[in-house]
């Protein structure tokens, strides 16, 4: 009974990464969010807590939500990922999301914006409640340590349903 491959050695692994299709190797201890960061160049997702427990890292796998610091890497073969640097408009411009974070001051350092952003794209997505507090509990897996909650609720409930 073979115990499967010796930790160091690399595993191919095939994925789409903000649309572009790459065929790599990479270790099977390797998390997603550090073959993003240290291989693809794409440090707009945040190292936070390495935990799952701050939301900086979020991202969409296959279109859901998801913590990059808890996935391995060569789990997702095949997988569609995508990035904050992969939800700009066609044209390059921002996404209106964007747009209502700037709006509404929903970041102040910015660590954790990625991170809002990718998880209230979901939301819109997933079906966005009207009521402040349910976007605030679906949105609670993300931290912001400065306290630009209320901008945060105030820019996704904008773009989900308008300025009402």
């Amino acid at each position: 009974m073979s115990a499967g491959p010796h930790p160091s050695q690399s595993l191919p692994l095939t994925l789409s990464v903000n649309g572009i299709t790459h065929h790599v190797s990479v270790d099977p201890r390797r998390s997603l969010l550090d073959f993003l960061r240290e291989d693809l160049g794409l440090t707009g997702s945040k190292k936070g807590c390495d935990h799952g427990q701050c939301g900086a890292c979020t991202i969409h796998i296959n279109g859901e939500r998801r913590l990059a610091c808890l996935q391995y890497a060569v789990q997702l073969d095949g997988a569609a990922i995508t990035t904050i640097e992969g939800v700009s408009a066609p044209d390059g411009g921002l996404h209106p999301l964007q747009d209502a974070f700037i709006r509404h001051d929903a970041l102040q350092c910015g660590y954790c914006t990625p991170g809002q952003i990718m998880s209230g794209l979901a939301l819109i997505s997933e079906g966005c409640p009207r009521d402040p507090a349910a976007i605030r509990e679906a949105m609670s897996g993300n931290l912001c340590r400065c306290g630009a909650h209320n901008g945060i609720i105030a820019a996704i409930r904008e773009v989900a349903h308008g300025r009402d």
